[in-house]
């Protein structure tokens, strides 16, 4: 469903309209991979395949390239488990090597690039000039060897996971196709592969039809790419029905599986289903999976509502009910709701912040897959600074809030670690200060009844909600925070019967080093603070106790 292929193909064939593919690969490749031992060191696996006949036009061109694109950006993680590779194969001569090599040996053009560069001066060339490819470089440049694919002839087919070479640059009068696939994660590979050629193979001279490449591993060990078999499943019907809450007979079940492209025959008996899971649909993992498609192909809409054996009276928690409030205030403010990643990176956490990582506040993912997704977030300012560097051609002023869980470590809980539901809003203007998002905090506490106590409004704490204030953060304190020094503010909450204010956030104007971290151009000014001291009832009892 990453592309219109696939789309169309998916809808023409539940509106049977057209019957579902059967794609073939042929028995033999006239192409070969060999790889080197070296790669190990670095990027160890590829898998390759070739369409021969292509025919393309300008709007499937662009279709192949933004499937690659999605792919990239989903299953392929950011290239760091698998990157593709697409390749006019008229333009090179096989047989090809994947090789590992120090990064001055390999000297090639780059695509879309005029002049000859090696490979450590390409990645410093895209870090300091390309916001698109820079991102990649990481995920080589500390290595003492870089991969990299040649044909027969020493060309360099590409330098991935970052480029390809210009040599070998697919155009729309490319007629035969060359595809590989480098990965750290072989099966991952082959889903991409898989991807790849069973969406686009219509297009080739014999539609559906697939040439193989013979690949050659470090261990001398042969293999032909792609693999295209049907995974086999055998599903009970009655586990079906039991899933989806209505009764379909087993042939029925069968023609429904059929339209989502999953071909099925009812089994001698009329209880069990056979099912074969064609390699389009990687998404179907587990017998669940079957029941779901046949829950979506007979539609949601036409299941019976029936009332649930088990009697229970739900009613909304209360801090998401504070919360849902707090959003609307935030909306009317002028400012628009960020939905980002619970999981970050250490630097983005930390270092771009100017905090130090002592391992006492963050709790770490063991085994991440990305290096973004390292630690669970203990703050949402990171998160909102990122989107606006994302931003930077948004007409300014640009205002972001969210309201959302972060974890930190703590001894208090068994787990070692508890939520907490924080508010955060940026403003970023060429006028932003310190009082554009002061009158924000104000407004907000104005509407959950919190009276101010500092001396210059000159408020008492009420019996119900207390009462908040704010004090300026020494300059000592400041350097090791996000915000500017002399423009950052603390906030203090006194709440109803308590002994005195306890911090419960910070506000004030982001520190120039902060937004150069972020690739913010303007300033920015912040605010985030802890709601949980604010969900109360009437009586200025806490209502978090109960639910925890």
């Amino acid at each position: 469903m990453l592309c219109v292929e696939g789309i169309a193909r998916a809808l023409n064939v539940f509106r049977q309209r057209i019957p579902p593919p059967v794609f073939k690969v042929l028995p033999h490749g006239t192409e070969r991979m060999t790889v080197k031992p070296e790669t190990a060191l670095v990027r160890p696996f590829v898998v390759c395949a070739v369409l021969r006949g292509v025919t393309f036009d300008k709007v499937r061109y662009n279709s192949f390239i933004d499937l690659q694109d999605k792919l990239h950006q989903n299953l392929c993680r950011q290239r760091s488990l698998v990157a593709i590779g697409t390749h006019d194969l008229d333009k090179v001569q096989g047989p090809f090597t994947y090789e590992a090599l120090p990064p001055e040996e390999i000297r090639f053009v780059p695509l879309k690039q005029e002049r000859e560069f090696n490979a450590r001066e390409l990645l410093d060339h895209y870090d300091a000039n390309d916001l698109k490819l820079r991102k990649f470089t990481p995920l080589i440049k500390s290595s003492q060897v870089y991969p990299v694919i040649y044909d027969a002839n020493r060309t360099v087919l590409s330098l991935p996971p970052v480029i390809n070479g210009q040599q070998s640059a697919i155009s729309l009068d490319t007629k035969n196709v060359f595809i590989e696939c480098t990965a750290t994660d072989l099966h991952k590979a082959n889903m991409v592969l898989n991807t790849v050629v069973t969406m686009f193979s219509e297009y080739c001279a014999a539609p559906f039809e697939i040439e193989p490449v013979t690949v050659t591993n470090a261990m001398g060990e042969e293999a032909s790419y792609p693999k295209l078999e049907d995974k086999e499943f055998q599903v009970s019907c009655d586990f079906i029905t039991g899933l989806i809450g209505a009764q379909i007979a087993p042939e029925k079940q069968a023609e429904l599986l059929t339209k989502m492209q999953l071909s099925a025959a009812v089994l001698p008996g009329g209880k069990t289903i056979h099912v074969s899971v064609p390699p389009t649909r990687s998404d179907i993992l587990h017998a669940v999976d079957i029941a779901e498609d046949v829950g979506i192909a007979y539609g949601y809409n036409n299941i019976e509502w029936t009332v649930p054996k088990t009697v229970t009276i739900g009613r909304e928690l209360p801090l998401n009910q504070l919360t849902e409030l707090l959003r609307l205030e935030c909306a009317q403010a002028g400012f628009t709701e960020n939905l980002t990643w619970a999981l970050c990176s250490k630097m983005e956490n930390f270092d771009l912040l100017r905090r130090k990582d002592d391992g006492s506040q963050a709790v770490s993912i063991g085994n991440p897959a990305t290096a973004e997704f390292e630690i669970v977030r203990t703050d949402l300012l990171p998160a909102a600074l990122k989107t606006l560097g994302a931003n930077t051609d948004a007409p300014l002023p640009l205002r972001l809030f969210e309201i959302s869980d972060v974890m930190r470590l703590t001894d208090e809980r068994e787990v070692g670690a508890k939520n907490q539901r924080r508010l955060v809003a940026a403003y970023a203007s060429n006028e932003a200060s310190f009082e554009s998002i002061h009158g924000l905090l104000n407004r907000l506490m104005e509407t959950l009844g919190v009276p101010c106590t500092h001396p210059c409004a000159g408020e008492e704490p009420s019996d119900r909600m207390g009462g908040y204030t704010w004090e300026k953060v020494d300059d000592a304190e400041s350097e090791q925070s996000p915000f500017f020094q002399g423009r950052h503010g603390r906030i203090l909450f006194h709440g109803p019967g308590a002994a005195g204010p306890v911090a419960i956030g910070d506000f004030g104007v982001v520190h120039p080093d902060v937004l150069a971290g972020f690739g913010i151009p303007v300033p920015v000014s912040a605010v985030e603070f802890n709601v949980e001291p604010f969900c109360r009832d009437q009586y200025g009892k806490s209502l978090l106790q109960e639910w925890k």
